[in-house]
């Protein structure tokens, strides 16, 4: 279908289901980009519900109405049952929801998916996909229709391709080949010292055995750029994906466990008990009251700690907003409390080092491809010594590093070497060194607000361009994923096989033949589908 026909009228309905973070930074980002409305919202606990449905969903003093909240996602996919039974009845209806924003914890994802994609409504998945390949492939599944092809638009939660800079990077590289060919990639992912022990020592995201290892809940969009700048086929080139010949992954918790614990904190479990709270670099009231909300900030990470400190700063001050959070800290557990009651919510007054996290905090991940074989050379008429065109997309190599222990938080950095050139990179500025010339080009890309570098923003906008494309008879639901979202299913799958790889390379201590093994996963899981 032509793209040049006029967008809908009607603005794309948005459902977020997971009123945490993530699901009103998206809300935020719907709102802000002026694309869409935010209709509903679906969330278990009733502080975060109001919030966020006051602030992006019904937008008066009356409160909300039919449909615009639910519990939880059961309760929408009752009411969208009902709600179209009553259409095909010819009973007159309230609009439906036209795409869905899944931003709840990760081992949730592969069930609401799988219960919600018979709908057929567009869906945007917060990273990761899922904790297991077994349900990444399930998702895969139900998102396709019988015939092969997708039944409704698909994204996910990997911000990193749409930030300005990364895009830049992505056409210098790519598109404009201004370094020539790759040849090697190294990437760094600077955790933060601090944002490590919040998220993956105290935080939701601590064990293995609840979520998932932290090279997927973390990085694994960190995996995805590595495969969008090196797999993927360049922008516009009619050719297969590069795909990986080896994966090998070395890493450990190496910092925050027992025996590491300063001696000096003696039995101390908890830093509102603890002798040395006062120059602990991990000090929970430093880093949650004295580095912020006593600054005036109760947004991330004060609203994980507490959702409700915001409004109690707001209506009762700052001196009961501390209180409220210094009595969110000071909760504990011993050897007395059940696991399960240990497991299911963060403690972020804890100790870092008696804890029961077990994730890594430091992990390299190496990834070698071999010259590719294309039928087509796109070096026609360049000839090496020996007479021959030399291989259409070359041998590479490329590294990847997660590292808690930094000064920087989440600002990525990294160097592409080329036969031309480098380019190295930090989110901010992008530097180019020509070989051929000796010169320096430095270039500093747009960097708006939001999280990410406008990641979060850019995806959410690029998902609502998607959905828009497709109601208004634009595009294909295939058109508008490729055009608007620029990652197909394929790469969603491929990215999170990747790192399920790594970390079997790492546990075992081997090095991964990725077509083997990928070969082998799809006999087990699905052997219909192939990446």
């Amino acid at each position: 279908m032509s793209s040049e026909k006029r967008p809908s009228s009607v603005l794309p309905r948005l459902l977020i289901i997971g009123a945490g973070s993530r699901g009103t930074a998206y809300a935020r980002a719907v709102s802000e980009s002026g694309r869409g409305i935010v209709a509903a919202v679906a969330e278990p606990i009733a502080f975060k519900r109001n919030l966020l449905g006051s602030k992006y969903v019904w937008n008066s003093g009356n409160g909300p109405s039919d449909g615009q909240e639910f519990t939880d996602w059961k309760d929408f996919l009752q009411w969208e049952t009902k709600r179209r039974a009553d259409a095909d009845a010819g009973r007159q209806v309230p609009p439906g929801i036209d795409g869905i924003f899944i931003c709840i914890l990760d081992e949730q994802h592969a069930e609401v998916i799988t219960a919600l994609g018979h709908l057929s409504i567009h869906i945007l998945c917060e990273k990761p996909l899922a904790t297991t390949l077994k349900d990444c492939m399930a998702i895969s599944a139900v998102m396709s229709s019988q015939q092969g092809g997708q039944s409704a638009i698909f994204g996910i939660g990997h911000v990193l391709r749409y930030s300005p800079h990364n895009m830049l990077l992505r056409k210098l590289v790519l598109g404009d080949q201004i370094i020539g060919p790759v040849l090697s990639m190294e990437h760094t992912e600077p955790v933060g010292n601090w944002h490590f022990t919040h998220s993956y020592v105290r935080g939701n995201w601590r064990k293995e055995s609840t979520t998932a290892p932290s090279l997927l809940t973390k990085s694994c969009h960190d995996i995805d750029f590595l495969l969008w700048m090196l797999c993927s086929p360049a922008p516009g080139a009619d050719q297969p994906a590069h795909l990986p010949a080896s994966v090998a992954s070395f890493g450990s918790l190496k910092q925050f466990q027992r025996s590491r614990k300063p001696a000096s904190a003696g039995t101390a479990t908890n830093c509102l008990r603890c002798p040395i709270e006062k120059t602990c670099t991990y000090s929970a009231p430093r880093i949650y009251n004295d580095n912020q909300l006593a600054k005036g900030n109760t947004d991330w990470p004060v609203n994980i700690v507490n959702p409700e400190i915001e409004a109690c700063y707001n209506d009762q001050g700052k001196e009961a907003a501390k209180d409220m959070l210094l009595k969110t800290l000071e909760l504990d557990y011993d050897d007395n409390t059940p696991p399960e009651e240990i497991h299911k919510r963060p403690w972020f007054g804890r100790c870092v080092w008696e804890s029961e996290n077990d994730v890594c905090d430091d992990q390299y991940v190496l990834l070698s491809w071999n010259d590719d074989p294309l039928t087509e050379s796109t070096n026609t008429g360049r000839l090496s010594p020996g007479g021959k065109e030399p291989p259409a997309r070359m041998a590479k190599t490329a590294s990847f590093h997660m590292i808690a222990q930094t000064e920087k938080q989440c600002e990525r950095r990294g160097r592409i070497y080329g036969e031309k050139g480098e380019i190295s990179y930090d989110g901010t500025l992008i530097t180019i060194y020509d070989f051929s010339t000796g010169q320096f080009e430095h270039l500093r890309p747009h960097r708006p607000g939001g999280g990410h570098g406008g990641g979060d923003y850019g995806l959410a906008t690029q998902f609502l361009k998607a959905i828009d494309a497709v109601k208004s008879g634009n595009m294909s639901i295939e058109e508008a994923q490729t055009r608007h979202l620029g990652c197909t299913l394929e790469e969603v799958i491929r990215s999170h096989a990747l790192v399920f790889a790594a970390e079997e390379a790492r546990l075992e201590n081997k090095v991964v033949d990725w077509q083997q093994w990928w070969d082998s996963c799809c006999e087990r899981f699905n052997p219909r589908n192939t990446v």
